[in-house]
């Protein structure tokens, strides 16, 4: 599983190293792609197979699934870490997230997200809205059964 912050920096080959805590989850490869919010998202191969199963089952014949394919699948790039744990980050998806130098890499669960640090900083001044929490955590419904 994917949690926590962390910061890390580009080799000058465009190479980022993955935490730590994530390598295990990445040893036999995974897949990068653009993901929302002008960041990249890394997953496993198979949290990538179960996306890429829901993506090629949905109606080839409505045009919001064909560029949702286009956009899912011609930006995803199959990765797999270096004996130091790094992984090539292809130009154009660095342009996308206007990603050059430093990164944040955030854990989300079942894929973690690459971002710069000026767009991570945005998304954290959005999380820390106290009034969105309460409706972001109503939705979850923690009450007990």
């Amino acid at each position: 599983m994917f949690l926590g912050q962390y910061q890390h920096s580009l080799d000058t080959k465009g190479r980022l190293i993955v935490p730590a805590r994530f390598r295990d989850d990445l040893a036999e490869g995974g897949f990068v792609t653009r993901g929302f919010d002008r960041c990249l998202m890394v997953m496993t191969i198979d949290y990538f197979e179960a996306v890429y199963e829901r993506i090629n089952a949905m109606n080839l014949a409505d045009p919001a699934t064909r560029e949702l394919r286009r956009l899912f699948f011609a930006n995803a790039y199959s990765i797999t870490p270096d004996k130091v744990g790094r992984i090539n980050l292809p130009p154009d998806l660095r342009q996308f997230a206007q990603i050059n130098n430093d990164t944040t890499i955030a854990g989300q669960g079942e894929y973690f997200e690459i971002w710069t640090p000026t767009l991570w900083e945005d998304q954290v001044t959005t999380l820390e809205n106290a009034e969105a929490n309460v409706q972001r955590f109503t939705a979850l419904d923690l009450s007990k059964d």
